[in-house]
């Protein structure tokens, strides 16, 4: 018997249904369409308590192409906004990355910056609410104790000057305090850009900030530990960071280039794990190959593969959820068949009265997809379901059609990942010497 489901709301509806059709995943109305995997989000729930609480975590979300990373990585920041975290998340491309020498770090940190979401600013931008939320807790620090705002201020930031980099950091801060009391927007935009990472140049923050260092791909991690360190200051949890695509690390030509990647989420995971960092927490989201290669993926690098070796009595039906790995398991029949059901309740906005098919056409498209691409219609689910949106979207437009004549005409084709499955050059560190071999 199927449960009843939630009460949609019609954003939710027409923003499900426009992402799903484009392929992508909708930022908002994800648990309308969540199934399966309930082990894999309490290990991650428990993970955004231990920030919650001063702690820090790390995660691999290892899935193939297709099989939900991404949904499950917004599933997870939508849980951690309501718990009170402060979430930024970006992808890796050739511009982003984790370590690099020609801005490519900067730019990924300013990404994620810019994307800083709380969950009264669900969408980004909110550092500037941050800052705010934290002039206010000084002003009420500065009330009760008699002093001034300022050295409220100040005072409040001792233990973010004594972290790397955290001097420069702290003054800025008082930088756009001091701008917001005067109501002076230049100061405040200045202050909210080296924040940011936009700066380039050091002497360009000099002349506007007073500052001599900004945020670049040397300080990249540096920087986002004093970001989640200021958050928890402000009054918020902490600080999720959802980085998605890493395979894009794998498929650097350079041999280098990776190395020096994988360094650094060595060291994020020795931060992690010897519990030195405080308040911040990695989602780490790539496939199989980036994981498990050792010519190229992480498992090329010992350290790592010694620290993300699964739990050796895993198995036989025994599943180990507390180790930095989260295998993304795929669906299965039972799974999809429930996600299709949802599906047709989102476009019926929960009416089911107004639902376009019956039962019959679910087991009949199942089946359709079966016979057309094998498992992989259950196993990397993402082309099945856009083309089950797409036929609901002909049925809704066109009143009267029947879903059994349509079917035949729905083409669904297997999901191979797409023009990212190429190896990326790297400007970097010169030619590999090994031979990139691409995904067919």
């Amino acid at each position: 018997m199927t449960t009843k489901p939630p009460p949609i709301k019609p954003r939710d509806r027409d923003t499900i249904i426009s992402a799903l059709r484009a392929g992508v995943v909708p930022r908002i109305g994800l648990q309308h369409i969540q199934v399966g995997r309930q082990r894999e989000i309490e290990a991650l729930i428990q993970d955004i308590e231990r920030i919650s609480n001063g702690g820090s975590s790390i995660r691999l979300v290892i899935g193939a192409y297709g099989a939900g990373k991404t949904f499950f990585l917004f599933l997870i920041r939508q849980i951690a906004l309501q718990r009170k975290l402060a979430v930024c998340q970006a992808d890796l491309s050739p511009d982003r990355r984790i370590h690099a020498t020609g801005g490519q770090a900067r730019t990924l940190y300013a990404e994620l910056a810019t994307s800083l979401a709380t969950r009264t600013s669900p969408d980004g931008g909110a550092l500037r609410n941050i800052l705010e939320s934290y002039i206010q807790k000084a002003s009420e620090r500065a009330s009760s104790s008699g002093t001034t705002i300022e050295n409220a201020i100040k005072e409040g930031l001792v233990d973010l000057r004594e972290m790397v980099g955290g001097y420069d950091f702290a003054t800025v801060i008082v930088a756009y305090a001091r701008g917001y009391e005067e109501g002076n927007s230049n100061l405040q935009d200045a202050a909210l850009r080296w924040l940011r990472g936009e700066y380039t140049t050091k002497t360009e923050a000099r002349g506007d900030l007073g500052v001599r260092t900004i945020i670049d791909d040397a300080s990249f991690y540096d920087g986002l530990r004093l970001l989640a360190r200021f958050t928890r200051l402000a009054g918020f949890g902490g600080l999720l960071v959802c980085l998605d695509e890493l395979v894009n690390l794998y498929k650097l030509q350079s041999a280098q280039a990776r190395k020096q990647n994988y360094e650094q989420i060595l060291r994020v995971f020795n931060d992690v794990l010897q519990g030195t960092t405080q308040g911040i927490g990695f989602i780490l989201g790539g496939t199989p190959e980036f994981l498990l290669d050792t010519r190229r993926g992480l498992y090329s690098y010992e350290a790592l593969q010694s620290r993300l070796a699964g739990n050796s009595f895993a198995g036989n039906g025994l599943a180990d959820y507390s180790g930095p790995v989260v295998n993304l398991p795929n669906l299965t029949p039972e799974e999809l068949y429930h996600l299709l059901e949802r599906l047709r309740d989102v476009f019926a906005a929960g009416d089911q009265e107004k639902w376009l098919v019956p039962d019959a056409a679910l087991h009949a498209f199942m089946d359709h997809c079966a016979n057309r691409i094998g498992e992989a219609y259950f196993r990397t689910p993402r082309n099945t379901v856009k083309a089950f949106v797409d036929l609901l979207a002909i049925l809704q437009q066109n009143p009267g059609t029947d879903w059994k004549d349509m079917l035949g005409a729905v083409d669904v084709a297997e999901d191979r990942g797409g023009a990212g499955d190429l190896p990326i050059d790297d400007v970097e560190g010169g030619a590999d010497d090994e031979l990139a071999t691409l995904r067919i």
